[in-house]
């Protein structure tokens, strides 16, 4: 029995294209970037606003690509193509079809913050023992999600998909193409508020989730949000089934009955509807106890073994750029601890990656006073908050002192009035750019610091992750030049 996710047949059928150059061939994944493209991949090649997908394609040949689905004929391609008179279109098509075909649980998560580390727990809890396909990486725009939804095995028992937004009227269309079961939304907080006039609209923009969701499907909200209330009643109008509500509250339906935040794991016991479970996260941070909070209540929503996905939530880690944590050893002299926020943030997520930095002992055990490190911040811009901006950030001086924070180096124009809004001894620098950011650290280094590094995509702050990595390899000279 073929395991293939795609015929030529299958997609030709679908996309209504053309087959040229032979249609006995299957293809086992898809991709649109060549460089992250597989043996036995469909290559997609999408007209970007960088690029020209069609370029790409004898390249994707040449990493053996097993078709590329075309809206004109590449003369040097060395494969078969399926012609079509949009590739954009021509994959939300498959994606349709995809789901159109699948007999698996589905549920879609969105949110200002957590999405990504939901999704991931809950591709971790509902993979315990069955067979579960979610979306990769970030891809939860209008190109991610009909590429994720396209690569869904047909015999997958569950999907997950992150959907994401930052204008009104964007999540619709994608809800609709997943029609998910289980619709989750993680929160609304202050994110991408400067193409929205308040942050009710922006709850408004989350709740499209709700219009795509399948007939007597189930919404999970925070119940710890201010939002919960006005979700909630959309919802209702909506006509969704069922409302299940998670979160610290007491009277929320999945809730923490007692919770311990240690250094690497936070460990819980919850009342999930009828259930007490305890369990530990492979992760620290009280929103990580609110993210498993959620997983579980999409678990018990699916009727799904609970206590299997309690356990698969010990194997949780945190995702490159939201938590990761390297340990460095420094010219092979001392050591330091880094942790990786780099990925985006907005003023809720940057108050509780502050938060779980001052979880973080940084002296070494067994060492004396003098070894002991600093927790230090490396603060980037938080990007589209709009009018607001400057009061945000400055806002994180009162994170800052809650955390225990030893040094701050801020960075780019908005975080310059939190540098402002804090005492002169914690600020370590302001400065422009990341690679600033980056030399000011590294000439500034002790052993046993723990450095915290977090800001919104735009500002590159993986820049400074990468070059405090770099000193573990022995290349101090060009971290510290940029």
């Amino acid at each position: 029995m073929s395991t293939a996710l795609w015929t030529a047949s299958d997609i030709a059928a679908v996309t209504g294209g053309e087959i040229i150059g032979g249609d006995g061939w299957e293809v086992f994944g898809i991709s649109i970037d060549t460089r992250t493209l597989e043996a036995g991949d469909l290559f997609v090649a999408l007209q970007g606003t960088q690029a020209d997908g069609h370029e790409f394609v004898p390249t994707a040949f040449a990493k053996d690509a097993a078709a590329a689905l075309v809206s004109r004929v590449v003369g040097d391609a060395k494969g078969p193509l399926i012609l079509v008179n949009d590739t954009r279109e021509a994959l939300t098509r498959m994606a349709r079809a995809a789901r159109s075909r699948a007999t698996a649980k589905i549920v879609a998560v969105t949110g200002s913050v957590g999405k990504t580390s939901t999704k991931e727990a809950l591709r971790l809890a509902l993979g315990r023992g069955q067979t579960t396909h979610a979306s990769a990486a970030s891809f939860n725009n209008d190109i991610g999600v009909p590429l994720s939804l396209a690569r869904m095995p047909a015999a997958s028992e569950f999907g997950v998909f992150e959907l994401g937004m930052n204008h009104p009227g964007e999540l619709t269309p994608l809800s609709r193409l997943v029609r998910p079961q289980v619709a989750l939304i993680t929160g609304v907080e202050q994110a991408h508020s400067a193409f929205f006039p308040s942050l009710e609209a922006i709850a408004d923009a989350k709740a499209e989730i709700f219009a795509g969701l399948e007939p007597g499907g189930v919404a999970i909200l925070n119940r710890d949000n201010r939002f919960f209330d006005h979700l909630a009643a959309i919802a209702k109008a909506a006509g969704v089934a069922r409302i299940i509500s998670y979160g610290f509250a007491e009277d929320a339906d999945v809730r923490v009955m007692k919770h311990a935040l240690l250094e690497d794991v936070s460990c819980i016991t919850a009342r999930v509807l009828d259930e007490t479970v305890i369990y530990k996260v492979g992760a620290p941070g009280r929103h990580w106890v609110q993210n498993s909070l959620a997983v579980l209540a999409t678990v018990k929503a699916f009727d799904a073994d609970l206590g299997l996905a309690a356990l698969a939530l010990a194997d949780m880690m945190p995702v490159k750029g939201r938590g990761q944590r390297h340990k460095v050893r420094v010219d092979g002299r001392y050591s330091i601890l880094v942790v990786d926020e780099s990925y985006n943030a907005n003023p809720a997520s940057m108050r509780a990656a502050l938060d779980t930095l001052g979880n973080i002992t940084v002296a070494a055990p067994g060492s004396v006073k003098s070894s002991r490190g600093r927790r230090i911040a490396v603060l980037g811009d938080m990007r589209e908050l709009g009018e607001a901006g400057p009061r945000l950030h400055a806002g994180l001086a009162a994170a800052i002192a809650e955390a225990d924070v030893d040094q701050v180096i801020t960075v780019g124009e908005l975080m310059s009035h939190l540098a402002k809004a804090l005492p002169a001894n914690q600020l370590l620098a302001q400065v422009a750019t990341a690679d600033e950011a980056a030399r000011t650290l590294i000439a500034n280094l002790m052993p046993n610091d723990v450095v915290m590094v977090k800001g919104s995509l735009s500002m590159a702050m993986v820049k400074v992750v990468n070059a405090l990595l770099a000193l573990d390899r022995g290349e101090r000279r060009l971290a510290a030049t940029g």
